[in-house]
């Protein structure tokens, strides 16, 4: 009989079972395999009534998958559950025992990167599943059920909003807030004025000792009136300074910084980094090129730091050997596992490309280049700021040179550092230097800006809302809701997702709020740490809950669908204006009983000749709303492009060229114009 182990993921099975030999089947649950029913009270599927006692069934299609699980569990000699290592993950194998009705022939395992020691360590090292973990993971998930299902079925009663959650919401009211904010900020004027010297500028800051603010150019005047051209080097300050690399990525980090340096998507950063995690073919082996990526952990392991040490004084030498960084911040963090890092160092990005995406490699690099500048020494400095006086104004100007780069040797395609050299002016023959002009410039206080994605998780992390596992889910929850629009990679609220926060916060705003939220995240730790009960806080929660739903459900105003002044063709009923996922459209009032959806009349943009057919190419969109170029003589002609064709034909293979970034080059073969 085989040894029989369960991991979550498909991909992740064939790689681990390479791993453990012949005495050994691992299979794969395919994620989740029950959740949730929707019987009870509210369809809830929990006993909202007595102790939260929670009825699970089967997710839909997974029945047979239990059953084949069920079958190969009975025919092993032991069953290890190897799904996730994190509260997720614990749930999953809880489930796995429940539904294969294992008792004391399984263990856990967990490992946090799939390479052969470490997988065959967590073999020799089991454990049984930590009950605290799962009570917390089944809070949540109470939680999220309770909410979502009663605050959703008020907004689609009452708004044309279609769902609400107990982090969504919240993140909503966080871009609506902005919103709102920036509409309401009133610019402020004010001046600089600046000295231009040959090889260097410097600014105005003080007046007979004392900060100089500028609010008109009546005022700038004054002072450019009182100038003359001539400074004199009034103090001259030489300082040392270091700056020390940043901590390996966790995976709020990882969504930021693969938005702001390669333009991925959090969801799309998430995708790749799971491939990268479960394992990929590198011709020798299949192994998992990086650790767990859902983490808010930076701690590394010894192993990988000493692999990594050996190699930094092998390539770059012992001067270039740094430290263990560790997270100042560590509020809110789980430290379950490590951050995330390559599997070996000795796995380069360029040795890998040719078995890599294009996309896998981008990634890859990031988390490769963090990780190894991590252990690098620091970049050292020589930091000079001058002091310039004229006629009791004083102007400043710093420069900063490069001493030794430390691990700015291999992180400087991230964070680029440019020596700003100023002239020597401890030699100067004459105390005074002449300016060849000074100028006065208008400016405005700007308002914050909207939030990115980025910054939005950025946001989230610092407030305590929500976990690793679901910021990228949640960003991606308000867009599907058309909550939110991306425009120039600003989330945008729109109107349904103003209306559907100003609602919510009507009558839930002791709950839907930053504070209450994120203090629900702290009781969900201390439940899996043992330190609170979790029906303590149902029990809390709802009884504060419900009653603020049933007095929405009784007084909220319903918003009337605005109507169009047309009749519905099918059916004589007024036609009025609905929300959908790609913002308003025309329906009948009659719905579900009528269906009609009137037809925007829109005349196309054609943006190029089909060089397949001579069609049109035009603007069209995916099923999940992501725009592409197409023929228009489809589907005769399957001509098709992700990016804006520029009309022009490649000169190499007469395909269209098309604008990719700021540049304009041939899908098929390459060539840049």
């Amino acid at each position: 009989m085989k040894k029989l182990v369960i991991v979550e993921s498909p991909a992740k099975s064939k790689t681990i079972e390479k791993y453990l030999g012949d005495d050994y089947k691992v299979v794969s649950s395919k994620g989740h395999i029950r959740d949730l029913a929707t019987s009870g009270k509210f369809g809830l599927g929990v006993d909202v009534e007595g102790d939260f006692t929670p009825k699970y069934v089967a997710i839909k299609g997974k029945t047979k998958d239990i059953n084949a699980l069920k079958k190969l569990s009975s025919a092993s000699s032991h069953v290890y559950l190897a799904t996730d290592p994190d509260r997720e993950g614990e749930a999953i194998s809880w489930h796995l025992k429940d539904a294969l009705d294992l008792n004391d022939n399984y263990s856990r395992v967990v490992f946090n990167e799939i390479t052969k020691d470490v997988v065959k360590n967590a073999i020799d090292n089991p454990r049984k599943i930590d009950d605290n973990l799962v009570k917390s993971q089944e809070t949540r998930r109470i939680l999220d059920r309770i909410i979502g299902f009663r605050l959703s079925k008020l907004m689609q009663s009452k708004t044309g909003g279609k769902s609400a959650g107990r982090v969504q919401s919240v993140v909503l009211k966080l871009i609506v807030d902005r919103e709102r904010e920036i509409e309401k900020f009133i610019p402020t004027e004010y001046w600089t004025i600046t000295a231009d010297f040959k090889d260097f500028n410097a600014e105005l800051e003080k007046y007979h000792g004392k900060k100089i603010e500028l609010h008109s150019d009546v005022e700038a005047t004054e002072v450019i009136n009182k100038l003359s051209n001539a400074f004199k080097i009034d103090d001259i300050k030489k300082t040392d300074s270091e700056r020390r690399a940043k901590p390996v990525f966790k995976t709020s980090t990882l969504q930021r910084m693969a938005a702001s340096k390669i333009n991925f998507a959090p969801g799309k950063t998430m995708r790749i980094a799971q491939k990268l995690y479960e394992g990929v073919d590198i011709g020798a082996e299949t192994v998992g090129l990086i650790t767990y990526m859902r983490t808010d952990s930076e701690r590394v392991s010894d192993v990988f730091v000493n692999e990594t040490f050996d190699y930094i004084k092998k390539n770059y030498g012992p001067e270039y050997i740094g430290f263990i960084k560790k997270s100042k911040n560590t509020k809110n963090m789980q430290d379950a596992h490590e951050g995330i890092r390559p599997t070996s160092i000795m796995r380069s990005p360029e040795s890998l490309k040719k078995y890599l995406t294009p996309d896998e490699y981008k990634l890859y690099n990031l988390i490769y280049i963090r990780a190894l500048a991590s252990l690098m020494a620091n970049a050292k400095f020589t930091n000079t700021t001058v002091n310039l006086e004229n006629n009791g104004y004083l102007f400043k100007t710093n420069g900063s040179i490069m001493r030794f780069p430390g691990y700015l040797k291999v992180y400087e395609i991230f964070e680029e550092q440019t020596d700003t050299i100023l002239p020597d002016f401890e030699n100067y023959q004459s105390n005074t230097i002449i300016s060849n002009e000074i100028i006065k410039e208008q400016h405005f206080t700007k308002p914050l800006p909207r939030f990115t994605e980025s910054s939005l998780i950025k946001e989230m992390e610092n407030l305590g809302i929500g976990r690793p596992s679901t910021y990228a889910a949640t960003v991606t929850t308000i867009k599907d809701r058309g909550y939110v629009i991306l425009e120039d990679k600003k989330l945008i609220p729109t109107k349904i997702g103003i209306e559907t926060t100003d609602k919510l916060q009507e009558f839930f705003s002791n709950i839907v709020n930053v504070e209450y939220t994120s203090r629900m995240e702290t009781d969900l730790d201390k439940i899996a740490d043992d330190k609170i009960n979790n029906v303590k806080v149902l029990r809390e929660f709802y009884d504060k809950f419900e009653p603020c739903v049933e007095e929405a459900f009784d007084k909220m105003e319903k918003k009337e669908a605005e109507r169009t002044g047309e009749v519905c063709p099918e059916c004589s009923s007024d036609l009025v204006i609905r929300n959908g996922r790609y913002g308003e459209f025309i329906a009948c009032s009659n719905y579900p009983n009528c269906k009609y959806i009137k037809k925007e009349e829109k005349e196309e943009t054609t943006f190029a000749t089909c060089p397949k057919c001579d069609g049109k190419i035009v603007a069209k969109r995916t099923r999940k709303g992501k725009i592409f170029y197409g023929c228009s003589n489809y589907p005769d002609c399957d001509m098709a492009l992700w990016y804006k064709p520029t009309g022009e034909l490649c000169k190499k293979c007469n395909s269209l060229m098309v604008v990719k970034g700021k540049k304009e080059v041939c899908p098929n073969c390459g060539e840049e114009k």
